[in-house]
């Protein structure tokens, strides 16, 4: 399994820009931007924002508002306060060097045990193995088939197992690589995959194609509201609107209202209101209160 799959690895991969350095804040930075963010929109906006802020110094010494400024078309923008309040952490409690190891690293803001593993390996060679969604399909597939992944803690603990210690960041990678563009949850590319004549869930795979069915990873119901007129929606946008030329002064409350809803009265104030109090706990925006202006923090 290691030599087909490093083999398939170092034929060619995606040539992502953040896979030409080893550089511990790159890997970092690419590993934050890509929590629940697709590759492609990463690979859109890390260069830019490494060009910006080049150093985790950079980062540690900018204004909050620059940070999230600077993450803008990712999402999710609490991850650029988690950054900003890392690196300050990383240069009072390390001299503003990264920890290598992993306890150390997860303690740190916006790191779980995956982004630790995945920055200690790729970075620093520790042989720490990451699962990610991607992972955790191709290493269920390749040795329970068809079948539903089996606990969290198994799923590491065969990742461990499997892992190349001489190459750990590659074959983290190579995994990752592997489910992203082979092994997707849909449709699986068995005729190329480099694992498929030791994969469990191949000839499941084949037969459903034979059959002229499109095989697919059995997924949990999971009821999710529509993204557009979500919390989370709305808090994307109040963010967007600060990062504009005219709001670097900040926006009143019933300003913002009125730039997100054309129904927004004063009715819906105490929605809006709990809306900046929310961002205000994230660290994502300043707010006295009443009416005084909203802004990005400083």
């Amino acid at each position: 399994m290691r030599a087909a799959l490093l083999a398939w690895w170092d034929a060619g991969h995606r040539e992502l820009p953040w896979r030409k350095t080893r550089e511990p804040y790159a890997v970092l930075v690419s590993e934050l931007m890509l929590q629940q963010t697709q590759a492609d929109r990463v690979a859109a906006r890390w260069p830019a924002f490494m060009r910006r802020f080049p150093t985790l110094l950079a980062v540690a010494a900018a204004p909050m508002a620059a940070v999230i400024d600077a993450w803008a078309g990712l999402g999710y923008n609490r991850r650029a306060v988690n950054l900003h309040r890392l690196s300050q952490a990383v240069l009072r409690d390390y001299g503003g060097v990264l920890p290598a190891s992993v306890p150390a690293l997860e303690v740190l803001p916006g790191i779980g045990p995956y982004t630790a593993r995945a920055v200690a390996s790729i970075a620093f060679g520790v042989p720490a193995a990451a699962v990610d969604t991607n992972v955790r399909r191709v290493l269920t597939r390749v040795f329970d088939g068809t079948r539903a992944p089996p606990p969290a803690r198994v799923l590491q603990q065969r990742a461990d197992a499997v892992l190349l210690p001489e190459r750990p960041g590659d074959w983290n990678q190579a995994v990752m690589e592997l489910g992203a563009v082979v092994c997707p949850a849909a449709a699986p590319r068995c005729t190329v995959c480099p694992l498929a004549r030791m994969c469990a869930a191949a000839p499941d795979v084949r037969a459903v194609r034979e059959q002229g069915a499109t095989y697919r990873t059995a997924a949990r119901p999971q009821p999710q509201r529509p993204f557009a007129g979500s919390a989370r929606f709305y808090r994307g946008r109040i963010v967007d609107l600060l990062r504009a030329p005219d709001a670097r002064e900040g926006l009143g409350p019933m300003a913002i209202g009125a730039r997100l809803r054309l129904d927004f009265d004063a009715s819906m104030r105490p929605w809006l209101e709990a809306l900046l109090e929310g961002l205000q706990r994230d660290g994502l925006l300043y707010w006295p209160g009443d009416d005084a202006p909203v802004r990005l923090p400083r």
